[in-house]
This record gives structure tokens, sequence and C-alpha cells, in this order.
């Protein structure tokens, strides 16, 4: 059964992250910048957090907290969903929602690399040559965007893959707090206060009035919001909780396809010959790190 679980949160998840560059590139057509779409975003996220926050805390398995845990659980906060996001969205102004999801799935590998430092465990060669896949894998991808996106495609992928760095960090912070926390109580403060940054940078650097918008984009953001954001969330640390942050990286190997296949019937983004053959470097070297992983836990 927990076989089982373990699989649908990976499908699960990936296509809910699937949908979230296209419910922002929607977005962005109606002449919206990043930092105010992710502010609709976490404004209908927010309320679920913190009603699942306050359900959490009362009940009787709820422990305190340490200033040391306020502390840690502040900076995965700033990292993993506050500055993760913000980079992200920021890439996705500049390139398609297809190369900005195969961008962030290299995350894995990123894991890996901070493990060896942090962890002093030696990258093997199979590893070393799937790590280069992937990588391969963007810069193919990357040669087919630039000549439909333009130059500005360089700054969205690299701010993308900050992102997924400001990701993996978060993922191999987490580890540690969540056995004493619980998924969701951990989750529900983490988003609360990655919401409120989000919220604090907002009305320092742009007008309330920008938030005033037609329907449509309340409809979009409320999608980023629940669909993209709060069931996601709770998913991934479910998943940490249970596999650990090296293999709940290893997510479904459908999220970049569906990315790339709800970008073609939504936003008539081109399936192009170099974004395929990107995609399947890309998932061959982390599916192949994945498999790795999960070869060692067995032995």
């Amino acid at each position: 059964m927990e076989t089982i679980f373990r699989n649908l949160y990976r499908i699960d998840r990936s296509n809910f992250f699937s949908a979230k560059a296209i419910f922002v590139k929607l977005v962005y057509r109606y002449d919206i910048d990043s930092i105010t779409a992710l502010t609709l975003r976490m404004l209908f996220a927010i309320p679920f957090f913190a009603w699942i926050a306050f359900r959490s805390k009362n009940t009787k398995t709820s422990v305190n907290l340490t200033k040391k845990d306020w502390g840690l659980i502040f900076i995965l906060g700033f990292l993993g969903f506050y500055l993760a996001s913000l980079f992200d969205f920021i890439g996705l102004e500049y390139i398609s929602a297809g190369l900005e999801r195969l961008t962030l799935f290299v995350y894995p590998t990123i894991v890996l690399i901070i493990g060896s430092f942090l962890f002093k465990r030696k990258i093997k060669k199979a590893e070393m040559f799937a790590i280069f896949l992937t990588y391969s894998g963007i810069l193919v991808a990357f040669i087919g965007d630039i000549q439909t996106e333009g130059p500005n495609a360089t700054k969205g992928v690299l701010f993308v893959l900050a992102s997924a760095i400001s990701y993996s960090l978060y993922l191999v912070g987490s580890e540690s707090l969540i056995p004493k926390l619980g998924s969701v109580r951990f989750t529900s403060y983490l988003m609360l206060i990655s919401g409120l940054i989000v919220l604090i940078h907002f009305f320092i650097v742009r007008n309330p009035k920008n938030l005033i918008q037609p329907p449509n984009v309340y409809l979009y953001g409320l999608a980023l919001g629940i669909l993209t954001t709060v069931i996601p969330a709770y998913l991934t640390t479910e998943g940490i909780r249970m596999i650990g942050s090296g293999r709940a990286a290893i997510i479904g190997s459908t999220g970049p396809i569906s990315t790339i296949l709800l970008a073609w019937i939504f936003l008539e983004e081109p399936i192009t010959s170099s974004g395929i053959a990107g995609t399947i470097l890309v998932l061959t070297g982390v599916l192949w790190i994945g498999r790795k992983k999960t070869d060692l836990k067995n032995d």
C-alpha cells in the first residue's frame, strides 16, 4: 500500500506542478509582472494554510518550538517558497513554460551535489554522467527556446536555475524538522511565513491598486493558490517524510511532458525537435540518479 501511495504522490504532485507555469503564463497575458502574480497566488493560498495551521496546533501531538526551530522554519520558508517562487516567476517572463519545467526538473541533481558537500558523500562516475546528461538536455532545449523567445532566454534560464537551487536547499534542510512537527504543521507554518514575505515585498515595491484585475486573473490566481500551491506543498512535505529529500526529489517523469503538452494546448507553444531531445536527455539523467538512489537504499 505504501508503494502505491508513493507512486501516486509522485504522479499527482508532478502534474499539479506542471500546471503552475501554464497559469502563470496566462496571468502574464494581462500585462501583470512576476511579483504581482506571485502575490495573487499567495493571497488565495494563505487562508487555507492559516486554517490548517490553526487546526494542527490544537492537536494532542503538537510540540512546542524553540527559537532555533523558528529560525530554521523562517530560513526554509524564505529559501524554499519565497525565493524559489520569485525566481521561478521572474524566469517565466523570459522563457517558455516547457523550458521552465524542464529546468526546474534538474533539482534532484542539485540535491545530490548539496548532499555530497554536507554529508561528505563522493559522487560516483555513473552519477556524474547522469548529471552531464541532465544539463546537456537543458542546453539542447535552451538552444531551441532562444530561437523563439529571443536573447532574454538566457536570463530566464538563470533565474529558474536559481529557483531550483533555492528549492533544493529547502528539501535538504527540511528533513530534520518534519519528523518533529509533522508534515502538515511544518508545511502550514512554512507557507504562512513565505506568504507574509511575499506580501511585504509586494507592498514595498508595488501599488496595492495593481491587485485590481479582471475576473479571469482572479480565477487563474485561485488555481495558482490552490491547485499549484496548497495541494502540492503538502504532497511534497509528506513525500519527504516518507522517503527522504533525495528520493522525493525524483518526481514522476510525467511532469515535464505534461507541461510541454499543456503549453502546446493552452499557450500554443510549439513542440520542437530540440525541446523533445532536451526532455529525453534531462529525464534520462534525473531518473538514472533516482534509480541509483533506490538501488543504494535496497542494498
